[in-house]
């Protein structure tokens, strides 16, 4: 006969929860459901009735004392554990299933035995308990979980134990990186303290992604627990990856943001379609073929050449004919490859490396307009009068060969009549002294319609050597030159004029606007930091729309982008509407999927605009603290708040803010002045100016 009791009584032996354990007493006393309890380390104790769990007894004999009813629990206690250890909860659940969904622990101990004791129910009830993925506790009764239900708790907890892990060993370790990062320890080290393999996957993991969005809130919550009693730092996650050494140092962690890959390897996965369109583009015959000897001008370095020009002298004027390359005429839009040129969005060009939008195979070779090499190309030939008034452009495709490349350095030697040019850029004298007449024709005219062009001195960035013993060099880049002015009109007329010409057709193309109402006093060029400094601050920045729409900087009605097909998806989209325009009488795109489109381009430019914003910056930064605390620079004061100046420092390029008492009475914007740099942190975008002096005039 069983030895369950159903009340508590002095004598009775019952069990109760403490931190997540049963624990086994006896009854010594009852105070009006207050009981006493003494354990088996003799400790007396007071607990609601309410609190013991739903199996009681044996009754023990009062009268053998304290010591008599410790021995008792501590054989009762070695029945339980004896049988407990005989017992399996996958067994249990087993024959459970599709019995009962909940039932007391004395129900369960009964499919084993036919008359359980109060041990081996007591038993029953541990391992029940302790199973808490198959089985629920709602006293008195274990609920028995369904085999779905089993399943999800299982991998609940197994997510929940590699969470505990992964705090475990993450946030002891992550404190050893950040001491690696301070520069306190080494690497070397702390390699013995690293956690599991499966941890430091999960550690490295959640640091890549971190990268990505440091703002996510995926995991947040294991995030805060992993960097608890670290400092709160932008970047947190790139100096300890720097620090574990899964990052270089100087590692450009904004192409991680951008999910930009860098390099030319990553359209190795559709090199069938990039070769397929190599062979169409190499297969022009059919083509017309455009007699001029186009020129192009570029920097000394470029390698992917996307525009041309030839002038041709017309009663009252000129013509002038551009050539640009022709990527969009067999492009695979809607591809795999597509997508991900898409997702690239517009080449970079930064002091470490140029990353380009197209696999370099096209767009720095088969797509190139190279001297003397026969390439596919849309032309537009635009009239200008001596006034500097165009007329719609005559659009075409054809096959042409550019005569040679030229750079601006040789080509503003040319404009200078430097009396000993020899070279490429000599053999055309005429030709670009007169093309530099028509396009200063073209920006007069803008000017004279409210355009702004502001000239600023730029500071090149030059790098030597590699990884932590880079050295930073900064070379001063003359302003735009008269060869510069050149191309950017070429390139301005370009795109206004196909902007003309689609809109008289109702052709649809994304365009960059720049809807603002500018002062008449502000058109004119600018060359001072302060009024350029000024100028920007009521500019709005232009955006890719995708309607026409005003440019007020550039004084046009409608800007359509399509100079560089071969640089930016935008111009490869446009040059396909024209193309599909010229061939068929109609857009390959409506005006709807355009607007589609517009929005995705966006999203990915604004990321992609970053990398090409921070990174020079990045680079000046890592300069100005390699050259120390000490040095003076010339700067302007460009703007003043009530508590700060903001200084264009002209060497690195920069502009910084100073607080106001650094500065004396006569400072204003305008006011030159030197000042002294410190407390320079790269990676976080952080200096200070730490002293100013005016510069006597």
């Amino acid at each position: 006969m069983s030895d369950c009791v159903r009340f508590p009584a002095p004598g009775c032996i019952v069990e109760f929860m403490e931190g997540n354990v049963p624990h086994i007493a006896v009854v010594t006393d009852d105070n009006g459901g207050k009981l006493h309890l003494l354990m088996p380390n003799r400790k007396e104790s007071k607990l609601g009735a309410q609190r013991l769990l739903p199996w009681l007894g044996p009754m023990c004999s009062m009268s053998g004392g304290r010591e008599a009813l410790v021995r008792e629990l501590e054989i009762h206690k070695r029945k339980r554990d004896d049988v407990e250890a005989e017992l399996s909860a996958m067994d249990i659940w087993e024959l459970a299933q599709g019995e009962v969904t909940a039932a007391p622990a004395s129900w369960f101990a009964e499919l084993f035995h036919s008359d359980p004791s109060a041990d081996t129910v007591a038993a029953f009830g541990h391992v029940l308990l302790a199973c808490k993925t198959h089985f629920g506790f709602q006293p008195p009764d274990f609920q028995v979980y369904t085999a779905e239900t089993v399943e999800q708790r299982i991998e609940r907890q197994r997510q929940r134990e590699e969470q505990e892990a992964v705090v475990n060993g993450g946030n002891t370790f992550f404190r050893l990186l950040w001491d690696v990062a301070c520069r306190k320890r080494d690497l070397s080290r702390i390699q013995a303290d690293e956690p599991s393999p499966e941890v430091c996957g999960q550690l490295r993991g959640i640091l890549h992604r971190r990268v990505v969005d440091p703002d996510t809130q995926e995991q947040d919550s294991l995030w805060r627990l992993l960097i608890k009693g670290l400092p709160d730092v932008p970047h947190l996650a790139v100096q300890l990856l720097m620090a574990w050494g899964d990052f270089p140092p100087h590692h450009n962690f904004w192409l991680d943001k951008a999910s930009y890959a860098p390099g030319d390897d990553w359209w190795r996965p559709y090199e069938d379609a990039v070769r397929e369109m190599l062979a169409k583009n190499a297969d022009c015959a059919d083509l017309p073929e455009c007699p001029l000897p186009f020129l192009s001008i570029d920097a000394a370095t470029t390698k992917d050449v996307d525009d041309a020009f030839m002038l041709e002298t017309i009663p009252g004027g000129h013509r002038l004919t551009l050539a640009l390359a022709c990527p969009a005429l067999h492009w695979p839009f809607g591809s795999d490859l597509d997508r991900e040129v898409l997702h690239r969005g517009t080449s970079l060009y930064l002091p470490e490396a140029s990353h380009h939008m197209l696999p370099e195979v096209l767009g720095t070779d088969a797509f190139s307009l190279r001297a003397g090499e026969w390439r596919p190309s849309l032309c537009m030939a635009i009239d200008v009068t001596d006034e500097g008034k165009t007329s719609l452009p005559e659009v075409f495709l054809a096959k042409v060969r550019i005569e040679d490349n030229l750079t601006f350095p040789d080509v503003q030697a040319v404009l200078d009549g430097a009396p000993d040019q020899e070279g490429k850029a000599a053999r055309h004298a005429d030709l670009l002294r007169e093309t530099r007449s028509v396009t200063d024709a073209l920006r007069d005219a803008r000017i004279r319609k409210g355009a702004v062009i502001m000239v600023q001195e730029d500071v090149l960035v030059w790098l030597e050597g590699e990884g932590a013993d880079i050295k930073v060099h900064l070379v001063e880049d003359p302003p735009d030159t008269e060869a510069h002015d050149l191309v950017a009109e070429t390139m301005i007329l370009a795109s206004a004029a196909i902007a003309d010409w689609a809109w008289d057709r109702g052709l649809p193309l994304i365009h960059r606007t720049q809807d603002v109402a500018l002062p008449p006093e502000y058109a004119g060029t600018w060359t001072e930091p302060h009024d350029i400094s000024r100028i920007k601050r009521a500019l709005a920045s232009a955006t890719l729309e995708d309607r026409p729409g005003p440019h007020a900087a550039l004084a046009l009605e409608r800007y359509a982008p399509i100079t560089s097909p071969i640089r930016r998806y935008a111009d490869l989209v446009n040059e396909s509407q024209v193309l599909h325009m010229l061939a068929t009488g109609e857009a390959l795109r409506s005006q709807e999927e355009i607007t589609k489109l517009v929005a995705s381009l966006n999203g990915v430019l604004d990321q992609v605009g970053q990398v090409q914003r921070n990174r020079p910056r990045y680079w000046k930064l890592v300069y100005l603290r390699q050259m120390g605390d000490r040095v003076w620079w010339d700067g302007v004061i460009t703007e003043e708040t009530e508590t700060h100046f903001s200084v264009f420092v002209t060497k690195p390029g920069l502009y910084v803010r100073g607080r106001r008492a650094l500065f004396d009475e006569r400072a204003c914007p305008g006011y030159r002045v030197e000042v002294r740099i410190g407390k320079v942190h790269p990676l976080n975008n952080d200096m200070y100016i730490l002293e100013t002096r005016a510069v006597d005039a």
